[in-house]
């Protein structure tokens, strides 16, 4: 349909990409992927920053039958090898920097592949793309059984699922949130800068897959950076820019700095990951003349479920917006029974748009979806008019930068330290990360608690988790608040702070 446009735009590389030149490297990798021995319903995984083989990459996998899975290219190898591990990947796309140093031994792949420089034991992503005749398989079943991605969310609490999305389920959500005729959504003129990381569910089906589906340009920088995000406003004249709250914040500075362009074609601008104050969405359309939409979902809901409005009469920024199409919700109280509005409780929904559940975890599904209800463990309360806002949350998730810190996760590593006796992560609000971890550590000897033996154990975790989960304070404690079952009490924690 839209075949002399241009669809990538891949500012890491200068490569631009046609949709008719990126339909043939999807299909032709496609082909490679099947003439390598991928059958339907297997699993690749995908590690690398934001490029044009990743959206090669994701859409090839998904044509040829298979699956992707997609990991933070921020990863260490303890995570990597989880994520690998637990999905049973086949085959993994990657490259040489990502690759270094993670011993892949003892893992179900059975190829490797590199897109930027040679390393050991792994093809080049170039033979991929290579002429094949290996015909395309016809799907088994249909959209609403098959997988077509498999990203990994810690859910409401614990170590990290994986995310079962259907196609139905993703492409019933890009219909669900765009909305024709609105400034928000692309047209085939608009140009998308998209710093967010496709492996983010935000990132592949907020702002890839809309964008491949109306025909726009998605710009593609390899991670977020201020200086080269304002240049590039101006320099590929970008109309849309989904970003999160603590980019608005660095571009709120910018502004106020003179930095922000004043030239720029930015018609609107997203926001979502983390809850977003309503004087930084007020600061950012005083400072910028853009407005902005807060949206609301979860990688378990593909992940859209509430949007607000552009419109000055509907213009909230302080709220989540409205349900999307398609999409029930109710807020109940902790027996079961229905809030009215402007009273508080747990947010349950459910639509097109959720996941068939958790990739070989069914206790964990049934934990959240139940009688065709998904618990999202968020304390919201609801308007007379149907707006929402989350206004607390029961799960035990730490969101720093929209990153999801899962505390089980952090407190694993902490207890394999050997001066660690007993530990409790939790998150504290921040004003410029929306929350930073913090670990409260019982130590085996009290003698030795310090500044130094803090520091040790920042690094300790910041050696085998991605950057982002190394607690920012340790505290150290007596003891760790549990109930009679052993279960941390987070509240407790979080009350000391």
């Amino acid at each position: 349909m839209f075949g002399e446009r241009e669809a990538i735009v891949d500012t890491s590389t200068n490569q631009r990409l046609s949709y008719a030149r990126l339909g043939e490297r999807i299909e032709a990798a496609a082909r490679g992927l099947i003439r390598a021995g991928l059958k339907p319903g297997e699993v690749v995984a995908i590690f690398l920053a934001n490029s044009w083989e990743y959206v090669v990459a994701v859409h090839a996998i998904t044509l040829a039958g298979g699956i992707p899975t997609l990991l933070n290219p921020s990863y260490k190898e303890r995570e990597a090898r989880f994520q690998l591990e637990n999905s049973g990947a086949v085959m993994l796309i990657s490259d040489a920097a990502r690759l270094a140093g993670i011993n892949l031994l003892g893992l179900s792949l059975r190829r490797v592949y590199c897109t930027h420089n040679e390393t050991a034991g792994a093809m080049p992503f170039a033979e991929l793309l290579q002429g094949s005749t290996s015909a395309l398989p016809a799907p088994a079943h249909g959209p609403e059984e098959t997988l077509a991605a498999l990203p990994y969310s810690s859910g409401t609490t614990g170590l990290p699922k994986g995310v079962m999305l259907s196609h139905y389920n993703l492409v019933a959500n890009v219909y669900q949130f765009l909305c024709p005729g609105e400034q928000a959504t692309p047209t085939g003129d608009d140009r998308i800068l998209c710093f967010l990381p496709l492996y983010h569910i935000y990132g592949l089906n907020v702002v890839l897959n809309p964008t491949l589906l109306t025909g726009a340009t998605i710009i593609l920088m390899p991670r977020f950076d201020l200086e080269s995000l304002l240049r590039l406003i101006v320099d590929e004249q970008a109309t849309h820019l989904p970003q999160v709250p603590p980019v608005m914040n660095a571009l709120c500075a910018a502004a106020e700095q003179g930095r922000f362009p004043k030239t720029h074609r930015i018609r609107a601008t997203k926001s979502g990951a983390a809850p977003l104050a309503p004087e930084l969405a007020k600061r950012f359309d005083e400072l910028t003349g853009i407005p902005v939409r807060q949206g609301y979902g979860m990688t378990e809901a593909s992940p859209v479920t509430h949007l607000g409005f552009f419109e000055r009469e509907l213009y909230r920024p302080d709220s989540i917006g409205q349900a999307v199409a398609q999409t029930d919700c109710r807020i109940v109280r902790e027996d079961g029974s229905d809030c009215g509005p402007g009273a508080a409780g747990e947010l349950l929904m459910r639509g097109p748009q959720f996941m068939r559940g958790y990739w070989k975890a069914p206790e964990a599904t049934a934990s959240v979806l139940r009688d065709g209800w998904y618990w999202s463990g968020d304390i919201a309360v609801r308007d007379e008019q149907g707006f929402y806002q989350i206004v607390d949350r029961r799960k035990e998730m730490i969101k720093f930068k929209g990153f999801p810190i899962a505390p089980a996760e952090v407190e694993a590593v902490l207890l394999e330290h050997p001066a660690v006796r007993d530990c409790g992560v939790v998150g504290k609000p921040d004003s410029a990360a929306g929350e930073i971890p913090i670990a409260f550590i019982v130590a085996r000897d009290a003698q030795s608690c310090c500044a130094k033996l803090a520091d040790q154990l920042c690094g300790y975790v910041g050696d085998r988790l991605a950057h982002y989960k190394q607690p920012k304070e340790v505290r150290f404690v007596s003891a760790i608040p549990r109930n009679p079952s052993g279960k941390i009490l987070r509240k407790d924690l979080r009350s000391q702070l």
